[in-house]
């Protein structure tokens, strides 16, 4: 991939997709191509195959998704699977069809079975039965691992595909119907701190142990494997450490400086117990992480205070 090759960032307005922009930027590449959600529908195939015609992207990452927690998971699981579904088709088989010389497709560590042994390695997929509250998104997800290699195997296409664990960073989303734990425990803890509320409430038992990387180490990591990597193999993205729900909530207590209580409300689902990605594959390759936890979580919070409203 050359400085001066077009890409195509779909989904760049989202936070994994403008840390790609922004890591692109930062390496020096300037020829994009971007439409906004308004402008392309990508569950559109006769849509999305016009743009690609007209356009001829060399390189997509393809980071545009139907995105959300639990809650919004389990809650509008039709549009979970159609939507996620439509998009990859129709951006895998345009890029096919119009000579794109290379994709990246972004998977989730939910397409792990519920119960697969940890740390999750890559060959762990398809062994058991999946986490049900986020079956529709997870089954999307893996079927764009398969068509992926698919197109691979039978056109000799060079589509690569990446699972990273659990993100957060600059343009997250905070709504709390539709958010992630971490950006959904930082939103709880501003209010509680601003309202003077004496505890805040979260979700499940805080036993589950959850695994986060900062998302512009995921764009850090999608750059050096669009750079270095051309194998069938999807690979996991990750810090390979993983923290409980309960001290990450009092982490980020601390970084807020909240100084109320915590209740945890266990007639909530409390999801998966664990997901933490054996990353030994793409250590082996070069890579690894750079930002910390608690580093991360204080950016991220600092991002929010600015971009809040």
């Amino acid at each position: 991939m050359e400085k001066h090759n077009k890409i195509y960032v779909a989904g760049h307005v989202g936070m994994v997709g403008s840390a790609i922009v922004r890591k692109l930027k930062n390496e020096g590449f300037n020829n994009f191509v971007f439409r906004a959600i308004d402008e392309l529908d990508l569950t559109d195939q006769a849509e999305t195959k016009e743009f690609f015609e007209k356009e001829k992207p060399e390189y997509v990452f393809l980071a545009a998704a139907k995105v959300g927690g639990i809650l919004a998971n389990n809650t509008y699981r039709a549009q979970f699977i159609y939507e996620n579904l439509q998009i990859q088709n129709n951006i895998i088989h345009s890029s096919y069809l119009t000579g794109v010389k290379k994709l990246l497709f972004l998977g989730s560590s939910c397409i792990y079975p519920k119960h697969a042994p940890q740390p999750m390695k890559e060959e762990y997929l398809l062994t058991g039965e999946l986490e049900p509250t986020n079956e529709p998104y997870a089954i999307a997800k893996i079927a764009g691992i398969k068509m992926c290699q698919s197109y691979n195997l039978q056109y000799s296409t060079n589509y690569i595909s990446v699972m990273p664990t659990n993100l957060y960073g600059p343009n997250d989303n905070f709504n709390l119907e539709t958010s992630h734990v971490l950006p959904a425990l930082i939103r709880k803890f501003h209010e509680a701190k601003v309202k003077n509320k004496p505890f805040v409430e979260i979700w499940g038992t805080g036993m589950p142990k959850r695994e986060f990387i900062h998302v512009d180490d995921l764009a850090g990591a999608c750059f050096y494997l669009m750079q270095n990597y051309n194998e069938n193999e999807f690979l996991n993205i990750g810090m390979g450490e993983d923290i409980s729900t309960k001290d990450l909530a009092l982490l980020i207590k601390s970084v807020i400086g909240y100084d109320g209580e915590l209740k945890f409300d266990s007639s909530k689902p409390d999801g998966t117990p664990r997901k933490l990605l054996d990353v030994s594959k793409l250590n082996s390759l070069g890579w690894k992480y750079s930002i910390p936890l608690k580093e991360g979580i204080n950016t991220t919070y600092n991002w929010f205070l600015k971009n809040k409203a």
